[in-house]
């Protein structure tokens, strides 16, 4: 039986909230990284240190550092916690947001993508970076550095973004808040 103050979110409506969780979560992102460049005078053309690949993809390489990324090694301990957490929070909203494992799947996935091309494109606003497609950046630090140009997570998150969004809307049940 329906109660009057049930509340019926349809696969639409969940991946428009997840849509603007992402994307807000990227404009938190891409705020932490412009305070950081400028409390610690990095600026759009911070040389990435000398580093040892561990595995070249060409597109993205893995690598660790010869000496660390963010000044100190404190510093870039307390940042890769951070991502942790990112991850932790992205998760968590997946799994609250639809009751089967595919839906959540989809549900991180749109999340997720929707951070990572909002906080690029946030960047551009902000700070003017990067400069163009090929721009390198760092993209992770777990559980070793991730580098490579910008345009490869622009990609692999817009096809994540669609299957995502494809799981969510095709794949998942319809889910009741009491």
């Amino acid at each position: 039986m329906r109660r009057p103050h049930d509340l019926r979110l349809g696969p639409s409506t969940r991946l428009i909230v997840l849509i603007v969780f992402g994307v807000a979560f990227g404009f938190v992102e891409a705020a932490v990284v412009y305070d950081l460049r400028n409390l610690l005078g990095f600026h759009a053309h911070v040389p990435i240190p000398h580093y040892h690949s561990v595995l070249n993809l060409g597109f993205i390489n893995f690598v660790t550092a010869k000496k660390s990324l963010l000044v100190t090694r404190e510093l870039t301990r307390v940042e890769t916690v951070r991502e942790v957490c990112t991850i932790v929070m992205l998760g968590a909203v997946a799994l609250l947001s639809t009751r089967t494992w595919l839906g959540r799947l989809g549900a991180f996935l749109v999340g997720f993508s929707c951070w990572d091309l909002a906080y690029y494109g946030f960047l551009r606003v902000i700070d003017h970076w990067p400069q163009s497609l090929m721009t390198r950046d760092v993209f992770f630090l777990i559980p070793v550095m991730w580098i490579g140009p910008v345009i490869t997570p622009l990609v692999i998150f817009t096809l994540l973004l669609l299957l995502g969004a494809w799981l969510v809307l095709r794949l998942d049940e319809p889910w009741t808040l009491e």
